[in-house]
């Protein structure tokens, strides 16, 4: 934030209160919104929003032993102002209530919902036709993978891996052993050293991955964690991208090849823009479980 301004927030259990403060008294508080909602009352400096989680759109998640709602707080610019256009990540975080959904998770396919958008990701048969018969799969074998995004009313979204590892624990632990697959923004670095690779769109709203079944916690449960981004499919760059590397090429962009060197950070770090985005990012964390074995 901005030295001139300031920003309270409190989560209750079912609400939440945001106060917000500008020192200058140089915006419109009345342009404040918070998702879809206006503040609960207003003073010239001053905008307070108390409103329920199940109101002005509040994005839900439920992940591993946290319960997330999530919303954007916007200043609407109005014609020919000075004040720049501005949109800030509202989170409250609490401990996730047990009967949300059975601590074992389902290890074939697995559908999870954040407000209008409908996430799903689950193990495929070798074609992608339908779900695997089997989640069994011997080294060298392909495992597939698909994962997708229901559109509904929301403008046309391009689905992509943001990160993916497998794990021998089905929540991410300081103690469990960790095997990367998708590391620095959706580099499947797993394909330098492998066949894995994602394999071509038939949709925007969907992606494909094709991973070499790889030499990790043999013979024992192994749990694969993503995250997904459903994301503006205008939007690419170093932080959205879907990559993977082709021997004796390179690294290459699955949805436009000819613009693969977005992909050259793969090798480095993939750090975002400096100037934030007013396109809406939903994460949401996936959990499916495999088991390896040998030849």
């Amino acid at each position: 934030l901005p030295l001139y301004l300031d920003m309270k927030l409190d989560c209750k259990g079912g609400f939440v209160t945001l106060v917000w403060t500008d020192g200058r008294s140089q915006m419109d508080t009345s342009l404040l919104r918070l998702g879809s909602c206006f503040p609960t009352s207003l003073t010239d400096r001053e905008a307070v929003f108390t409103v329920d989680f199940n109101d002005c759109n509040f994005r839900r998640l439920v992940t591993g032993k946290r319960l997330i709602y999530a919303n954007d707080l916007t200043y609407i610019t109005p014609p020919n102002s000075v004040i720049p256009s501005y949109i800030d990540l509202i989170v409250c975080e609490f401990e996730r209530p047990r009967d949300w959904y059975p601590l074992v998770y389902e290890p074939v396919f697995s559908t999870y919902g954040l407000e209008e958008l409908v996430f799903h990701i689950g193990l495929m048969n070798a074609n992608f036709s339908g779900p695997a018969e089997s989640t069994r799969f011997p080294l060298g074998s392909i495992i597939a993978i698909m994962a997708s995004v229901e559109q509904q009313t929301h403008q046309p979204l391009l689905l992509l891996i943001d990160e993916c590892v497998a794990a021998t624990t089905p929540e991410l632990q300081p103690e469990s052993s960790l095997y990367p697959l998708i590391t620095k923004k959706g580099c499947l670095v797993d394909s330098k050293k492998s066949r894995s690779k994602f394999e071509p769109r038939q949709k925007t709203s969907e992606i494909r991955l094709s991973l070499q079944a790889f030499k990790f916690a043999v013979g024992g449960e192994v749990f694969i964690h993503c995250s997904l981004v459903a994301w503006d499919p205008n939007g690419l760059g170093n932080t959205k991208k879907a990559c993977h590397y082709i021997k004796d090429y390179g690294w290459e962009l699955l949805d436009d090849p000819s613009h693969s060197s977005l992909c050259d950070c793969c090798e480095s770090s993939c750090k975002a823009r400096k100037t934030r985005d007013l396109v809406t990012v939903i994460k949401l964390e996936m959990v499916g479980m495999i088991s390896l074995t040998a030849v």
